[in-house]
């Protein structure tokens, strides 16, 4: 590893997906999550991508482990990194639009996984930068 002759500071990378559920061909909603640890709320599925580790390889792991789905069609959606996005430190989230079939299982950072359809999501409940995400989301950014 490359050693730097000052101290290195710099945001985390994390890794969020607006995984897109299909029943064949029609369109169920989008996944979120109920937050097992804090900060509690609903949000879009994600993690921290490991050392070594793609940010779409880190999107795949972590839908899977959060939603117990595989993930497929993976396109970056955007780059979000308000330095208050996250309250616990700075972040920056690699956004990607995923599809899936299938029904989604809570697992991991997630208490509970959800299919919800765009006209019902819970704009209130979300944690993170979510709600700016899911509104460029919406408005087909």
């Amino acid at each position: 590893m490359y050693s730097y002759p000052f101290k290195l500071e710099t945001p985390f990378v994390a890794v969020d997906g607006i995984i897109k559920v299909f029943d064949g061909k029609r369109f169920l909603g989008i996944v979120l999550i109920e937050r097992k640890n804090a900060p509690h709320g609903m949000a879009l599925p994600g993690g921290f991508v490991e050392i070594g580790e793609s940010v779409e390889d880190a999107l795949v792991r972590e839908m899977r482990e959060e939603t117990s789905l595989e993930v497929q069609d993976i396109r970056l959606f955007g780059v979000y990194s308000d330095p208050e996005r996250d309250p616990r430190f700075h972040t920056v989230s690699i956004t990607f639009e995923c599809i899936a079939q299938g029904m989604p299982k809570g697992a991991d950072d997630a208490k509970v996984a959800h299919i919800v359809p765009l006209e019902e999501i819970p704009w209130n409940r979300l944690v993170f930068d979510h709600a700016k995400i899911l509104q460029d989301f919406v408005r087909g950014k």
